[in-house]
């Protein structure tokens, strides 16, 4: 909750400089800005690569069909909920914003840094996926513990770059995007726009868990708001961590709460901690959805369109890093590589992103109770 608040000091520290600040001032601000969004996306395809293919090769070789089952599981539930806000995005986004106002449009650029560095990343997203694949199954395979050791120690590296240096930096960053946005005279329709995007993706975040736990329900001939509650403890436990790897104790519980074999709960749950993440895909679809509505020159596609985003943004963020905003991170790539998103509008994701973190990594642990109840009673079969 702490990153949380100084997301929304960075957010209004950037909109009174934007507005009352003398021009060096915020110049100074959007020099940083522009440094550390290099440093950024220089960072995305390393973070790619290095805990994909760590991810991969770390999965556990024994109970061949529990790891397939749970693994397809985490992944259906994250496309699944991502389709779906796509389609509830796309019907209520433009109803939504029409009340709102204006569209969201990229700042003028009357001020500019006072200087500009470029830093071409190592790889492009699409290499670093395939490479992190490649590794990471071969890997496995071969059980190559040696370069394993390699990827693991890279992966070390990123995550305390994450932890050190980007994540403390971020609201200084969105501080920058929102000084250029108020500058520009477009915050205040930028901000009314976003908050009622957030309440739209924190609703669709219940509504994914209704859908997971009365399927869930039909199978085991339960009631589903008896199961979810079950999960409540998880899921407020999560809003104060921001992480589904820090819940993992209180999900076990829960979810044995539930009646899971303690076998199968310790099996599935560590393991959709880093590979379901239904609610964080539900958050950055729909708010995609909502910058491609709102900001210029950027198209919509349809559902077939969109599809491909979806389905690498669930295999891009396996095994996202255990710090807040690991996953809209992971995202940034497919973000500008693949919907076309520049910098502001990335920032503005991020900034969405963070300031519900807690309430999509909520969504994801207590769907993770869900499929590992699914398991259990496929196991019985």
């Amino acid at each position: 909750m702490n990153l949380i608040v100084k997301l929304i000091a960075g957010i209004v520290l950037g909109i009174v400089i934007g507005l009352i600040a003398p021009d060096w001032v915020v110049q100074i601000l959007l020099t940083f800005k522009g440094l550390f969004g290099q440093l950024l996306f220089f960072t995305i395809p390393l973070l790619i690569l290095f805990f994909i293919t760590s991810g991969i090769a770390g999965l556990p070789r024994q109970s061949g069909r529990l790891l397939g089952q749970t693994l397809a599981g985490a992944y259906l539930s994250t496309i699944m909920a991502g389709i779906l806000a796509f389609i509830a995005a796309v019907v209520l986004v433009p109803m939504l914003t029409t009340s709102v106002g204006e569209a969201i449009t990229d700042p003028n650029q009357t001020l500019g840094p006072f200087i500009e560095v470029n830093i071409p990343p190592l790889m492009s997203i699409m290499t670093a996926l395939v490479a992190a694949f490649i590794f990471g199954l071969g890997i496995a395979a071969r059980e190559a513990v040696a370069l394993k050791q390699v990827f693991d120690q890279g992966r070390d590296v990123i995550e305390s770059l994450l932890v050190s240096v980007i994540i403390p930096f971020l609201p200084l960053y969105i501080a920058g995007v929102f000084a250029e946005l108020s500058a520009a005279g477009t915050v205040f329709a930028t901000l009314k726009t976003f908050g009622v995007i957030l309440a739209l993706s924190v609703s669709l975040h219940w509504v994914w868990i209704l859908v997971l736990y009365s399927i869930v329900g039909l199978k085991t001939k339960r009631s589903p708001f008896s199961l979810i509650r079950q999960m409540l403890p998880a899921y407020f436990t999560a809003l104060g961590t921001m992480s589904s790897a820090a819940t993992i104790p209180v999900t076990l519980k829960s979810a044995e709460a539930n009646g899971v074999d303690p076998k199968i709960a310790g099996f599935t749950i560590p393991l959709c901690a880093t590979t379901h993440l239904s609610g964080s895909t539900i958050t950055i679809v729909a708010c995609a959805v909502a910058v491609m509505v709102l900001q210029e020159g950027l198209a919509l596609p349809g559902l077939i369109g969109m599809l491909p985003f979806i389905l690498t943004l669930g295999v891009v963020m396996l095994a996202a890093p255990g710090v807040p905003g690991g996953a809209v991170m992971s995202a940034v790539g497919l973000l500008g590589s693949m919907l076309g998103f520049g910098e502001t509008a990335v920032a503005l994701m991020i900034a969405l992103y963070m300031a519900q973190d807690s309430f999509g990594t909520a969504c994801n642990v207590t769907g993770d109770g869900a499929i590992s109840l699914w398991i259990n009673e496929s196991q019985k079969s």
